[in-house]
């Protein structure tokens, strides 16, 4: 009987512990896209200023935040399956995310070794990815 009342104890601190804890919202998805476009910019400025570290904390910052971008919480609880299909595409997130991680780690590459034309090429695509996610999956 203890071992039964010590069971049902253990299992509604787990199911509170589970539903207090917070996905990924809406509000999370929102700095993480600010963190992303202030790595952008910190990128450009490394570029103009010729400044190796700022670019290279730039894209630091920008691999480290790409990581967390994937659907919120209520797209992927949303009940209609159509409107789950559109807003919860993963295998495109992954692959965007990808590319703009290995994109970055070329910028790094390129621009330390004083290729700036092929930096500044891939930070046009991963510019590029940015608005692919954007329209497809955000609706701009």
């Amino acid at each position: 009987m203890i071992g039964f009342l010590r069971q049902i104890t253990l299992l509604t601190a787990a199911t509170t512990a589970f539903t207090m804890a917070e996905g990924y919202t809406q509000a999370d998805r929102i700095l993480d896209m600010q963190k992303m476009a202030q790595a952008m910019q910190d990128i450009q400025s490394g570029f103009f200023y010729n400044n190796v570290d700022i670019v290279k904390a730039g894209t630091k910052v920008l691999k480290d935040t790409i990581v967390n971008v994937r659907p919120i919480d209520a797209e992927v609880n949303n009940k209609d399956i159509y409107e789950k299909w559109l807003n919860n595409d993963l295998k495109m997130t992954r692959k965007i995310q990808k590319k703009i991680k290995n994109k970055a780690t070329d910028i790094e590459e390129r621009f330390s070794d004083g290729d700036a034309v092929q930096a500044l090429q891939a930070y046009s695509k991963i510019a590029g990815q940015c608005m692919k996610c954007h329209v497809r999956l955000r609706k701009w």
